[in-house]
């Protein structure tokens, strides 16, 4: 028997959950942090490091008081974050400023032009990200920093991401030389690969700004899968939080990576971690890259597969917008969803309302809805919201198959399946797949998972999983809502191509209208 800790890092809180090898799930607690915002810059998304590490600490003693655990009996500890955080830091490893959160999108002007410089120069990095670098990832938000803080640029030493962040502060890690970088966060933001010698050339980040000069050997340390030890628990932390010195802490990763672990999946599993946005996760033994996927990235979700990771840029928070705009919550807004036919209310709606994250990678679009007539009502929007998010993955999957990744099993992970039944059965009829739903939440399992290998109890993370991963219910395809959903995507998919892409072809759409009322009525019949 071992008992471990596994955290994940939200954007508002922090959960720490004890697992049993034997038991499972022990307990949960959560603590949160503020999230810091400017009412005149909507981009503009920090957080505190140390209000993080204040919470960490929080969950950790509450969970083992409540769960009646001494701290003396946990082994490991193993930490997810989300991705996309990057914080500037100085040659103790001390923070020169607060995180760029995932959610802070300043960096529209340096994602622009790494993207530029990528395709003119044939970069083969670019190709791998979806032939965009996105502002939201780690190259654009420290040329960002750099160009807006000239004072504190002598005392940059390097910067890292969150989950290596917070592992370096608990292992006690002061020299940035001797940091262990996560290949998760720094494949899928960084555009590290091992197929071109790790990150981009020293050549190339120079083109893209003088103030990168150099900044290859500075962003150093060792780059390695989440089988590795990052280090053990210093003395300090383990006071502060009340375990034992000396227990291992592996690398980390990102939240919806592990998620995807702790929710099960294995190869020719698709694992959709639905929440505010989709993190769509997937593996494949060989390396191969996917045009319009966020990236590919060997070893990134699990040590032996490459990591496969596309995704929606909304998905709840188009179901919050639409609700807010009706003046109430989306849970009272779907009362009644269950009722829906497929197709009925002749509305066909494109999930762009915060861009294209995959396939058409395109940060600028935005939502589109197809077929208002007069009676229509916030309900259809979110019943035709559902559908449309449904199709887009749909888009997803289709393109990963297409370029070798096997797609058997759909598994909806995140907060929103867990509640939301109307949306499972879509996705499955939409997908024509089975949908599986982890029974409970999967959250810090994955985390729990890797903490019990860096433990020793389990050899292999497949035979962790059959030992904590929770079962499931399925949602099985309805043949007559498969039907109509097969009349409707190719119409989903044209527009999508259609409106997407600054250069498309011209496509007919004269029949799209009408189209969508006969389907409608045939829905309603």
């Amino acid at each position: 028997m071992a008992i471990v800790a596994g955290v994940d890092f939200g954007t508002l809180s922090v959960r720490v959950t004890l697992l049993d090898s034997e038991r499972g799930r022990l307990g949960t607690a959560a603590a949160e942090y503020p999230l810091k915002r400017l009412r005149d810059d909507p981009d503009y998304a920090t957080q505190s490091h140390a209000d993080q590490m204040r919470a960490l600490v929080s969950a950790t003693r509450k969970v083992l008081a409540e769960s009646k655990v001494s701290g003396d009996e946990v082994v490991s500890i193993a930490l997810d974050t989300t991705g996309s955080s990057v914080i500037p830091v100085d040659a103790a490893l001390e923070p020169l400023d607060d995180y760029y959160l995932w959610c802070d999108h300043r960096a529209h002007e340096e994602a622009r032009r790494i993207t530029e410089l990528a395709l003119r120069e044939n970069l083969e990095a670019i190709h791998w990200c979806g032939d965009v670098y996105s502002h939201e990832w780690g190259f654009a938000k420290l040329l960002h920093w750099l160009r807006h803080n000239p004072e504190k640029r002598r005392r940059f030493a390097t910067a890292l991401e969150h989950c290596d962040m917070v592992a370096a502060t608990l292992t006690g890690v002061t020299d940035p030389g001797k940091v262990k970088r996560s290949i998760c966060a720094m494949g899928h933001k960084w555009m590290w690969n091992p197929k071109w010698s790790g990150l981009p050339p020293q050549e190339f980040l120079s083109k893209v700004d003088p103030l990168f000069d150099g900044i290859r050997e500075k962003i150093g340390g060792e780059y390695l899968t989440s089988d590795a030890i990052a280090g053990t628990l210093s003395e300090r932390w383990a006071a502060e939080m009340g375990l034992k010195a000396g227990i291992s802490i592996p690398v980390g990763a990102f939240d919806a990576h592990w998620d995807a672990i702790g929710a099960g999946c294995r190869e020719g599993d698709v694992v959709n971690v639905v929440g505010t946005s989709t993190c769509i996760i997937a593996m494949a033994k060989k390396t191969e890259l996917v045009p319009g996927v966020c990236g590919v990235v060997p070893g990134s979700v699990h040590p032996d597969y490459t990591g496969i990771e596309a995704g929606l840029s909304a998905t709840g928070d188009i179901f919050e917008a639409i609700a807010r705009r009706a003046g109430v919550k989306v849970s009272d807004l779907a009362k009644g969803l269950e009722n829906y036919r497929a197709g009925q209310t002749g509305l066909l709606r494109l999930a762009w309302d915060n861009g294209d994250r995959t396939v058409l990678v395109n940060p600028e679009l935005g939502g589109v809805t197809f077929g208002w007539n007069l009676i229509h009502t916030a309900q259809d929007e979110l019943y035709a919201a559902i559908e449309g998010t449904a199709f887009h993955t749909r888009i997803i999957l289709e393109r990963m198959a297409e370029y070798g990744v096997p797609v058997e099993r759909v598994i909806n992970a995140g907060g929103i399946p867990q509640s939301n039944e109307v949306l499972n059965q879509i996705y499955a009829d939409v997908l024509g797949k089975p949908v599986l739903v982890p029974n409970g939440t999967p959250v810090s399992l994955g985390s729990g998972i890797f903490a019990l290998l860096a433990a020793g109890a389990f050899k292999t993370i497949e035979e962790a999983q059959e030992a904590v991963c929770l079962p499931y219910r399925m949602y099985t395809p309805r043949p007559e809502a498969v039907a109509v959903y097969n009349q409707l995507y190719p119409l989903y998919r044209k527009v999508y191509f259609a409106l997407g892409r600054p250069k498309s072809e011209a496509v007919a759409l004269g029949m799209l209208l009408p189209e969508l009322r006969r389907i409608a009525a045939g829905a309603r019949a």
